[in-house]
């Protein structure tokens, strides 16, 4: 059969086409083939960092590419946040996420920042839960809350570090001057690490942080805990007290971690990499570490972990309006 030659030159030109489609999709090996960039908000050796590097350290075997640690502290984790919200959405670029930065940063530094806490970010999984400790220099009299407040009242504006302005641990702070109707003098670090380590050296009495980032510095007796956010005592620190058994019901404060994306990087990847975070969490020796750690794993992926920061951002935003807290 004779075909005419406009038709065969169609069928040709359609044919290489529909090559030249498929030639990236055929030419784009799967993710991930490369290392992948992990951006931390805060110092070194902080409680997120110390976390960072934990699970990394077996996601990375399972995943296939090692992951590169950065930290970007400042603005009240608000900077390093950024960096993931600008960076390619292919999978490559993640975000230790941190409820200073969302619940707190996010409104504080609204006027500063160009990224929305739930719109900008794909939040794949919460990796801990837990409770920050009020620490104090093993010189001071402090024993509790109670103790710092009544110091206060005496000598107006006592020192206390935190991991930085617009940080949790600032915002609480705040929230606990108020509530005892004390003035306090906020000395502001770039990393949990060193305001805890400048305690330990009596260069500032007291600090609020993550447990996790001190626990062994508590244990082995080098700075002395005299206060748990939780609401109730911790039992690997039970002779820790509360706030609220000393007078501030409201003051109870339950800090978190997780995992975030560019919020369009695909859901394939967003998938895989949920996957292999919830498998390593359940590792029993990852457990056993979080319990040393005085934090529990986190349990929220997906859709799940999204939801959840979410309504973490509206809880916590008139809380940090009506506390008074300033960036400047």
């Amino acid at each position: 059969m004779q075909m005419n030659a406009p038709s065969v030159t169609r069928r040709l030109l359609m044919g290489a086409g529909a090559t030249l489609l498929a030639a990236p999709a055929l030419a784009q090996a799967p993710w991930p083939n490369r290392p992948i960039r992990l951006v931390v908000p805060f110092g070194p050796g902080g409680s997120t960092d110390v976390l960072a590097r934990l699970l990394t350290d077996q996601m990375s075997p399972r995943l296939g590419q090692p992951f590169v640690i950065e930290n970007r502290p400042g603005a009240g984790a608000t900077l390093g946040t950024g960096v993931v919200a600008d960076a390619p959405p292919d999978g490559y670029t993640v975000l230790l996420s941190a409820i200073s930065a969302f619940s707190v940063g996010s409104t504080l530094y609204r006027g500063r920042i160009t990224w929305d806490p739930v719109r900008s970010f794909a939040h794949v999984g919460m990796i801990q839960s837990g409770y920050y400790a009020l620490m104090a220099n093993n010189a001071t009299p402090y024993r509790n809350p109670g103790d710092l407040a009544a110091a206060a009242r005496a000598r107006p504006g006592l020192a206390y570090a935190t991991s930085g302005v617009g940080s949790l641990p600032h915002l609480f702070m705040l929230r606990f001057a108020q509530a005892a109707n004390i003035e306090l003098q906020h000395i502001p670090y770039r990393g949990g690490a060193q305001a805890v380590n400048d305690v330990v050296a009596g260069v500032v009495p007291v600090t609020l942080d993550g447990i996790a980032s001190s626990v062994a510095l508590m244990r082995g007796g080098q700075i002395r805990g005299i206060g748990i956010t939780g609401p109730t005592r911790q039992p690997l620190f039970p002779d820790m007290p509360t706030f609220v058994e000393h007078g501030f019901p409201g003051l109870v404060a339950e800090g978190w971690a997780g995992m975030a994306m560019p919020a369009a990087t695909p859901r394939p990847i967003q998938d895989r990499f949920a996957a292999v975070l919830k498998e390593v969490l359940e590792l029993p020796s990852i457990i056993a570490r979080y319990q040393q750690l005085a934090i529990d794993p986190g349990t929220r992926f997906g859709d799940a972990a999204q939801a959840f920061v979410a309504n973490e951002v509206e809880t916590w935003r008139p809380l940090v309006l009506a506390s008074g807290a300033t960036v400047d």
